[in-house]
């Protein structure tokens, strides 16, 4: 009789729950994506056979009358306030993913996350300015936790298992598999090695092939600008620090804002006010409910005038601040994108002039790479982002590049 090996039995269970960690995460972010587009639809009236449909959130909430963008956003607020409430008040302590890489033996609870994730995507389909991506990297780092302990790997694998699983998600919502496996290296391990390079990658890509099963292999922004004129080089340098100092006071205002949120009564009361308030707001300016993808688009596609930016801008960034210090959970990659955005526009139709051949979409493009790159501290996974969620020309990468390189060292500068 054969003798059992049991370095390969332990070699076997690793590459199963590599696979595995793919697999569900792209399960789930596929599922919380669907879900997102049925809440949508039903919330603003839109798109009724289709689950998914050619027809935009932008347009969708465009087309509603202003009485129900008011009152969807109001329902909204009380979702937000008395879930995340309920939640504090009665469910096990939530264990963030950071938390769970750096605590192995401390798994994520099952409950509490899932709703955890649910209530992100049900406020964000209602018209929330957060972003959508937390949701599924929590669900794909919570599969992944519990493959890994059943199949009785060592806490450096569980670690690895939950950052890989975290990626996965944030690929699989996205369609960005090379994204995913940078962000699970740059971001939530902050380290490389081959090793984790393979099961980054391996992990993510998987996810992402899977979550196009049902979602369609759709990549998020129409980017229509063929290449990148020789100028937007240099703009590119020129404005990385730009974007930088303005990522740096976005950082700001936003960790004040989480920093000051309490699970008490003032979390279903100033959850009502700050949803109602953009619900107001939203009966004049219809693109701001959302996670920003609207936005962010017609800014890609220069369809924004100096006053419609501009207000967008401002008031994107005081209702981010709101629902955050009302306690509302989601991400910041999507709104970091439109703030960027945004701005770029914003800079075009000032000076674009001086920098021939280039167009508003291009000035968006580089403000929006620099602009999350250094609002969410992660340059490389925000350069690949940015290649595979509008499928650029090569030709865009300098600039791009450039403009990422001096925002996040403008921004980390400041921050000492």
């Amino acid at each position: 009789m054969m003798a059992h090996d049991p370095s390969r039995t332990y070699w076997l269970h690793r590459w199963t729950a590599l696979l595995l960690t793919g697999i569900l995460a792209g399960l789930g972010g596929m599922l919380l994506a669907m879900l997102l587009h049925e809440v949508q639809h039903l919330v603003y009236g839109y798109s009724q056979t289709l689950l998914i449909s050619p027809q935009s959130f932008l347009e969708g909430v465009t087309d509603a009358s202003a009485q129900r963008r008011f009152l969807a956003l109001t329902a909204a607020g009380l979702v937000a306030g008395i879930g995340w409430w309920l939640l504090a008040r009665y469910a096990k302590k939530r264990i963030s993913i950071g938390e769970a890489i750096k605590n192995p033996d401390q798994p994520m609870p099952a409950v509490t996350t899932l709703i955890n994730s649910l209530l992100q995507i049900i406020t964000v389909a209602m018209g929330s300015p957060l972003g959508r991506e937390v949701a599924p990297r929590e669900v794909g780092a919570l599969f992944a936790g519990g493959v890994a302990r059943r199949l009785h790997l060592s806490l450096a694998d569980i670690q690895l298992m939950i950052a890989c699983g975290a990626g996965a998600g944030l690929a699989a919502v996205y369609n960005v598999p090379l994204a995913g496996a940078i962000f699970t290296l740059e971001v939530l391990l902050v380290s490389f090695s081959w090793e984790k390079a393979i099961a980054a990658l391996v992990t993510s890509a998987l996810a992402a092939w899977i979550a196009t099963l049902g979602l369609g292999d759709e990549h998020q922004y129409h980017f229509t600008t063929e290449i990148a004129a020789t100028s937007l080089v240099f703009w590119g340098a020129l404005s990385g620090p730009l974007f930088g100092a303005a990522a740096f006071l976005f950082r700001r205002v936003t960790q004040r804002a989480r920093s000051k949120v309490r699970s008490n009564w003032q979390m279903p009361v100033f959850s009502l006010i700050a949803f109602t308030a953009l619900g107001a707001l939203s009966v004049w300016f219809p693109q701001l409910p959302g996670n920003g993808k609207g936005p962010t688009q017609l800014a890609l596609s220069g369809d924004v005038t100096l006053q419609l930016a501009v207000a967008i801008l401002m008031l994107k960034v005081v209702v981010i601040w709101g629902v955050l210090r009302a306690g509302a959970q989601g991400g910041l990659l999507t709104p970091g994108l439109a703030v960027g955005g945004l701005l770029g526009s914003v800079l075009f139709i000032l000076l674009g002039r001086w920098f021939p051949g280039t167009d508003m979409a291009s000035f968006a493009l580089t403000g929006a790479a620099g602009f999350l790159a250094a609002s969410l501290q992660m340059p490389i996974t925000a350069i690949a982002l940015i290649m595979e969620s509008t499928r650029m020309d090569h030709s865009f990468l300098v600039p791009v590049a450039l403009c990422v390189t001096g925002a996040y060292m403008t921004c980390r500068h400041l921050e000492g």
